[in-house]
């Protein structure tokens, strides 16, 4: 399984374009957190939430980016039978790749941590909610391995890396903030538009992001990627 991890980190940094992938997402998050209008100067007080509500969209586009190579590439080339020569289950295959798309986006997200230093440094009184802030952090690692495990499961239905980055744009924002929007309809409210917006990516993140770890949140995030890793594998399976 890690040789497949290994494989997935070197063919993304391979070339320059996951090298600009990471640094636009780093450079949009500081223009928006730092220069552009409402921001964090203008706001006067020390606090992240500007970065947590954007930092999902621009993943939206950042994880597909990512991993829109991981299976339709292989399948394109004919890669994917010589993978299955190796003594590794599918469910191994998975892991590897998963794996090695998730440690990318740790990878651009690690570099965040300097939004915190310098906001801790240029501020004059306590800094950041260090609780809310690590929540923050939690419900937006557990937003990237749910984009990560969709993303990898639209990539194993065809063999265009471009269709595999719109579906997986479309599945993630669907996901995300769909049933957020299905539950403000009209006909929802004051019934079931609770369980519904329940449903949806956005309400468990928002959340885990008050600094509160809910099991229930935990076990939406896990049970989620599963049932993306199930249809994935269900996919691995057909191509046999």
């Amino acid at each position: 399984m890690w040789s497949v991890c290994k494989k997935e980190l070197r063919q993304f940094f391979s070339s320059l374009t996951g090298y600009i992938a990471i640094i636009v997402f780093l450079v949009v998050n500081g223009l928006v957190l730092f220069v552009f209008d409402d921001n964090i100067f203008d706001f006067g007080y020390a606090t992240l939430d500007r970065f947590f509500q954007l930092a999902p969209w621009i993943l939206l586009l950042l994880i597909p980016a990512i991993t829109m190579r991981s299976f339709s590439e292989e399948f394109k080339t004919g890669t994917y039978e010589i993978l299955q020569t190796r003594p590794l289950s599918r469910w191994q295959i998975l892991g590897g790749k998963y794996l090695g798309c998730l440690l990318v986006v740790f990878i651009a997200l690690l570099p965040t941590l300097i939004y915190i230093i310098s906001i801790q440094k240029l501020s004059s009184g306590e800094g950041l909610d260090t609780g809310a802030t690590i929540g923050s952090y939690i419900g937006l690692f557990f937003l990237a391995a749910v984009f990560t495990a969709i993303s990898i499961c639209c990539s194993s239905f065809t063999n265009n890396a471009v269709v595999a980055f719109i579906a997986a744009i479309m599945g993630c924002a669907l996901l995300y903030y769909g049933f957020s929007a299905i539950s403000r309809l009209p006909a929802l409210t004051n019934g079931p538009d609770y369980l519904v917006e329940m449903a949806g990516i956005d309400f468990h993140y928002r959340s885990i992001s008050r600094g509160l770890i809910d099991t229930r949140d935990v076990v939406y995030f896990i049970s989620v990627i599963f049932l993306f890793f199930t249809i994935t594998n269900r996919n691995m399976l057909k191509r046999q």
